[in-house]
């Protein structure tokens, strides 16, 4: 039975450009998962988009001698770009600072207000002295007082998982400048997290399919509840739509607040521009709906205590009750798929640092389905992992280009020159069925691992059969039999294009543009693997004044479904072109002088 999935993407922050390290946490695997899931016959909303508002944007906004708008604007046309190229299927990706997206975050805080959930409170807020803007709890680095760990943020120490705020830390220090932060008076509205201590337990204590190191980093942040700020003393966000706040220049929603909204946010704009404003509700309340959401390890407190406190909270489903907001009840996350940290040669991505590998550098000199393959095979997906050129070329190499290639190879172009057609095949032996099943039953068990975002040992298995149809192929050496047996010959090659066609489908989710190669080899007419598309569009901002922006869309029903189908006999077949670029060994002295000169 088809189901609701929404696919809900971590938002990239539009204050740069992006780096591998953070599409290996939430753009590659998230787009693996909606790709299996389309093909599986579930009706998929994938949806994100730049996150722009905050101290960040404007800090990187100063120091370019521009405003916020301008800053976010180009970034987000880079994001986009980056993100279109690397084949991510959003079907909406959009940006925070739209006119929608402002109307259903302050809506989100009505509920909220209403319901009594968030509340005004003095409290001591961090200010840099030189510049006298606000200091985001994360731009805050101290000792944490819990564990001695001399690098804790202001809102949670990774070490030992606690949360804090920016008084707690000893001798804080600004992440922008080094400087101590001054401490003073200024008044808020709170989340009351606390009034959602059962609720919150009871939900993570039923998410049995969650990754194990998620739910317990999750129920560890139930021990030390307190209010967090929901607003902050800043220009640049969504203002607080209150009478006496909505109009202050210097007080606006958190953007971690916020940013989380998006995903509601997104999905409310794609139904209005695919025409049917209330298609969102879809995935948002119907109770056979599943909601993924995908990300970094240092987003998890966000989605796994605060936004489903605010829906909790919205919903009247804390301790001090309440009723749902005019949008209705809403959906908790089903699952949070947290990945680890990628690092880089040994070192940490730093973009100040220099030490990162940008999406776009890389794409002009990579295959997108290259990146997407090592980052599916050697990602880090529940642990920390290091990319390194070395295993990037090999990679590339021994298993794109000499095992799924040269099985694409040796298998079409040999039937292509000697037969033009996909052949019949004649007698099946015990080998060619033993082949057949093993090739058949693997959409079970990489299926299995994709439903779980098991996107490693998916792709692993994946492998393993395109490794056993190579075998089966030299085994059987239909060149050889071309005079003596060409009954036999058609017979292996009908098998061999089977099991190519079946894992050309296998790695749709991982290598999509390949597989769509693999399939006009194969003689398939119309599309297979669904690309995003950018599109312009147009927001009004004012009387007479509109502001256009892109965004990521695509039509992605093609002809892709998880099953394995009979080729048919008869079908012409195109001469291959070669599916990957072998890298030469130098590349990995090449792109070490690179990082060495950038740093």
């Amino acid at each position: 039975m088809s189901r609701h999935i929404l696919t809900a993407v971590a938002w990239p922050y539009a204050s740069g450009p992006r780096h591998i390290g953070h599409v290996a946490g939430f753009g590659v695997p998230s787009d693996v998962f909606s790709r299996y899931q389309r093909m599986a016959g579930n009706r998929v909303l994938m949806v994100s988009g730049t996150d722009e508002h905050g101290t960040p944007i404007t800090v990187a906004a100063d120091a370019e001698g521009v405003s916020p708008r301008e800053l976010a604007d180009r970034y987000n046309r880079v994001i986009v770009e980056d993100l279109r190229h690397l084949g991510l299927s959003y079907d909406l990706f959009t940006r925070t600072s739209t006119r929608n997206h402002h109307a259903v975050a302050q809506e989100i805080f009505l509920g909220l207000h209403k319901n009594g959930y968030v509340f005004p409170q003095k409290t001591l807020g961090a200010i840099s002295p030189s510049t006298g803007r606000t200091l985001p709890d994360r731009y805050i680095e101290g000792t944490c007082p819990i564990c001695s760990y001399d690098g804790a943020r202001g809102d949670q120490c990774d070490n030992c998982g606690n949360q804090l705020d920016p008084t707690d830390l000893i001798n804080p220090r600004s992440r922008i400048n080094g400087e101590t932060p001054k401490f003073v008076e200024t008044e808020h509205f709170f989340l009351d997290l606390p009034a959602f201590a059962d609720a919150l337990g009871s939900w993570l204590q039923a998410r049995t399919n969650w990754r194990s190191n998620v739910l317990k980093f999750s129920l560890n942040l139930l021990d030390d509840l307190k209010p967090r700020a929901y607003t902050r003393d800043i220009d640049w966000g969504v203002p607080v739509p209150l009478d006496g706040w909505r109009d202050r220049p210097d007080k606006r929603i958190y953007v971690w607040f916020d940013a989380v909204v998006g995903y509601l946010s997104a999905s409310i704009e794609w139904a209005q521009r695919i025409g049917d404003p209330d298609a969102w509700r879809a995935w948002w309340q119907d109770p056979d709906a599943r909601s993924y959401y995908f990300m970094g390890k240092d987003n998890i407190v966000f989605h796994a205590e605060i936004w489903p406190a605010q829906l909790l909270g919205y919903n009247g489903e804390g301790a001090h009750g309440g009723t749902p907001g005019s949008l209705g009840r809403l959906a908790l996350p089903h699952e949070v798929v947290s990945s680890e940290y990628l690092t880089m040669e040994g070192r940490k991505f730093s973009s100040s640092r220099r030490v990162a590998i940008y999406v776009r550098d890389f794409l002009s000199r990579y295959d997108a389905d290259a990146l997407r393959y090592y980052l599916s095979v050697a990602g880090p997906e529940t642990a920390d992992t290091d990319f390194t050129w070395s295993e990037f070329v090999r990679r590339n190499n021994d298993e794109l280009v000499a095992t799924w290639g040269n099985l694409v190879n040796r298998s079409v172009s040999f039937a292509a020159k000697n037969i033009g057609e996909i052949p019949a095949a004649g007698e099946l032996t015990e080998a060619d069925r033993a082949i057949l099943e093993r090739s058949r039953s693997a959409f079970g068990t990489v299926g299995a691992e994709l439903e779980r975002s098991h996107i490693k040992a998916a792709v692993n298995e994946s492998m393993r059969t395109v490794a056993d149809a190579n075998k089966y192929l030299s085994e059987q050496a239909p060149w050889r039999l071309r005079e003596s047996d060409p009954a036999r010959m058609r017979t292996v090659l009908h098998v061999a294009l089977q099991l190519v066609d079946d894992a050309k489908t296998l790695l749709t989710p991982f290598l999509p543009t390949s597989s769509e190669k693999v399939y006009g080899m194969l003689g398939g007419e119309g599309r297979w693997a669904g690309m995003p598309e950018l599109r312009e569009v147009t927001e009004e901002v004012g009387p007479g004044e509109s502001h256009s922006y892109p965004v990521l869309m695509g039509d992605y029903a093609t002809e892709a479904a998880w099953e394995s189908r009979s080729i048919k006999p008869g079908t012409p077949l195109r001469a291959p072109t070669p599916l990957f670029t072998k890298l030469d060994p130098s590349v990995v002295d090449d792109e070490l002088a690179r990082l060495e000169r950038s740093t």
